[in-house]
């Protein structure tokens, strides 16, 4: 006999009932699907897993503590027969066929009137792959479109949901693995895009050709578009009617001056939103190897931009405070400072021989990290050629991660 293909349908299942006969983990992998398109779904089954009993205790499902009685199906729309018996299964399947119900079969896929595909869901977008009952290989390929939906690869680049307005995205620390999924999407979405010279750099070539891109590289020592500037940019493109994405490194409210963006879009009467995205002060000592906090040894960290020099009469950073934490501090746009900085931990009391961390180009292929400790520091930025950009990691943490380096450190390990 030949076996057919199934042929796709999506089912509208809200308000409508459905039956799952058996509570072990088919059925909770299965149910939590029906819930979510508003099906009425009731578990027949003596037993059922916890997590099961749980959406039946916050009324979430209906739960009949007994086995499977040919009467459950009246009114039902769909079945799902999961318990652990043949014979019942079997049962079920008959019962379900002879009201014209739909029927998949947990044990016995060939004897069933219908599978589960392997489902995902995007922006309005529902995929659902059968792959001849191979579950693997659907959940594979599933994985993949809504992968590519959700990074741009497969949508078009102008879908349904685009609309006027301004997307402040972080783009994370600088290596393009790191960008979020949100990014990317972003970016897939753009008319737009006002980029940074931190900005992943590599995502730019991946823009559509008719994606207009406006540079605000803002190089240390060099030309700078002021902040007025790009606002006046990203304002006037959106109310012309285009998607704009302000693209930059890190994350946009850290030290990104992005809620002054978000002001002025405000104020302009233009959609903002925001994707928020890895920040550096985190992510670059992380991929270095530096945790930020440590049991027993660090329990707070301290972001601190280093933009400006200590005594400087714009500087909001009280140094001396700064200098009395015990914990992390981990300084951010400070390679030019790092002298004054030092000096000033030193003068409120932090220890000469306090460790250091200044890693350069983090998560990039240029990345290298230089140690040393808060009296030497100076001079090894110095001897060493550290550039910008750079995130400094000021604290015993730098120690617990290079024992080798720092004696004091086997102390502290647990």
């Amino acid at each position: 006999m030949t076996e057919f293909p199934p042929y796709p349908s999506g089912l509208r299942l809200a308000g409508r009932r459905v039956v799952v006969a058996g509570g072990g983990h088919v059925a909770q992998r299965r149910v939590p699907g029906l819930i979510a398109v508003g099906a009425d779904v009731v578990v027949v089954s003596p037993e059922v897993t916890p997590a099961v009993e749980g959406l039946a205790g916050g009324g979430e499902i209906t739960w009949l503590p007994r086995g499977f009685e040919d009467a459950d199906l009246d009114e039902a729309w769909y079945v799902i027969a999961a318990t652990d018996d043949v014979a019942v299964n079997q049962r079920i399947s008959a019962a379900a066929e002879a009201r014209r119900i739909f029927c998949v079969r947990s044990d016995d896929a060939p004897k069933a009137t219908a599978w589960t595909p392997a489902v995902g869901r995007h922006a309005g977008v529902t995929v659902a792959v059968l792959s001849n009952r191979e579950p693997r290989r659907s959940a594979s390929v599933r994985d993949a479109v809504v992968a590519g939906l959700r990074d741009g690869a497969i949508a078009a680049p102008h879908d349904s949901e685009r609309a006027p307005g301004v997307v402040l995205v972080g783009g994370g620390p600088g290596d393009p693995e790191l960008v979020t999924v949100a990014a990317r999407r972003a970016l897939s979405e753009a008319d737009v895009v006002v980029a940074d010279r931190l900005a992943p750099r590599e995502l730019l070539d991946e823009l559509s050709p008719d994606v207009e891109l406006i540079d605000v590289a803002k190089l240390p020592r060099g030309r700078s578009a002021a902040q007025e500037e790009i606002n006046r940019v990203i304002v006037e493109r959106a109310r012309a009617g285009k998607r704009v994405v302000r693209f930059k490194g890190g994350d946009s409210f850290v030290f990104g001056r992005g809620y002054e963006e978000a002001i002025a879009c405000a104020e302009a009467g233009v959609p903002c939103s925001v994707v928020p995205g890895l920040t550096s002060a985190i992510s670059v000592p992380a991929v270095a190897g530096i945790p930020v906090t440590h049991r027993g040894v660090a329990h707070e960290f301290t972001v601190v931009s280093g933009h400006l020099p200590p005594g400087h009469p714009e500087s909001l950073v009280e140094w001396p405070a700064v200098a009395r934490l015990r914990g992390t501090v981990v300084l951010l746009m400070a390679v030019q400072n790092l002298p004054a900085i030092a000096t000033a931990l030193l003068d409120g009391g932090r220890s000469p021989e306090t460790p250091v961390a200044v890693v350069s180009e983090g998560t990039m292929p240029g990345e290298r990290t230089l140690l040393s400790t808060l009296a030497a520091v100076d001079a090894a930025v110095e001897s060493e050629q550290v550039r910008p950009p750079a995130i400094v990691v000021i604290g015993d943490v730098v120690a617990v991660a290079n024992p080798e380096k720092y004696a004091a450190a086997s102390s502290w390990q647990s």
